[in-house]
């Protein structure tokens, strides 16, 4: 893969959801830096305030989008405007994610196990019928969706965050296939364990001092954005800093 690195005088528009804090927040940093226009979407207005002190330092641009992704109609809004004001999109980094609660599968409260699937699958459903046509108007649309090594281990207590996250890839794999024969690329990424809140929340007895900054995860995703990406419906595992390709033969 190459950096990603743009020219100046081609200026790209990344949209990146969950900007406001960890893996979101340096992705979307690390990508202004690289010269695109940031559409940063998340929550924490005061988290988005300070991305874009942040990236403006640098002579970045951002737009900042306050949105809960559990707001549908929010992610149609989200599209349409940046149709009216861009006319495409060329990157999408799908990020933003709920944990939801470590318990046994038959202990979950349903309005949990709710919560899970709407954030992480139907809003991501959402967000890319909302902006596939966009990435499509783009020379070299670029989508990268946020999984979790979880998806595939399934390891105890953890049942609708894997399932989710698995779900997710789904669409991800699917939607590359559908867009196999265009310029649109679509990748999965598993960052890994990262000194992130979730990853906090999750394993609260670990220490955050033993993990990866989510910088440093946020740099080696960076190059899924390039226009010169040739890889689609993959796996892109962050620890080992390969592609992995988990689709059976037909």
């Amino acid at each position: 893969m190459t950096n990603g690195q743009v020219s100046a005088a081609e200026p790209r528009i990344a949209l990146v959801t969950g900007a406001s804090r960890g893996i979101g927040y340096f992705v979307a940093r690390e990508l202004a830096a690289a010269g695109y226009h940031i559409i940063a979407a998340a929550r924490t207005v005061g988290g988005l305030e300070e991305l874009d002190d942040e990236i403006k330092l640098g002579g970045g641009q951002t737009t900042l989008v306050p949105l809960d992704l559990k707001d549908m109609a929010g992610i149609d809004r989200l599209g349409a405007a940046i149709n009216e004001r861009f006319g495409k999109l060329d990157v999408l980094v799908a990020n933003a994610g709920l944990l939801g609660t470590i318990s046994p599968i038959d202990h979950i409260e349903a309005k949990v196990f709710e919560q899970v699937m709407t954030i992480n699958v139907t809003a991501t459903w959402r967000l890319i019928r909302s902006v596939n046509p966009l990435l499509q108007r783009s020379e070299a649309g670029r989508a990268i969706v946020l999984s979790s090594s979880a998806a595939h281990k399934c390891r105890p207590f953890w049942g609708p965050y894997s399932a989710s996250k698995a779900a997710v890839e789904a669409l991800s794999r699917t939607w590359a296939g559908e867009a196999q024969k265009t310029s649109l690329r679509v990748n999965s990424v598993n960052p890994g364990p990262t000194r992130t809140a979730m990853r906090a929340q999750a394993m609260p007895g670990e220490d955050p001092d033993t993990l990866p900054h989510p910088l440093d995860v946020a740099r080696a995703i960076l190059p899924l954005a390039h226009p010169q990406l040739t890889e689609t419906g993959l796996l892109f595992d962050v620890p080992t800093g390969r592609f992995q390709d988990y689709r059976l033969p037909e």
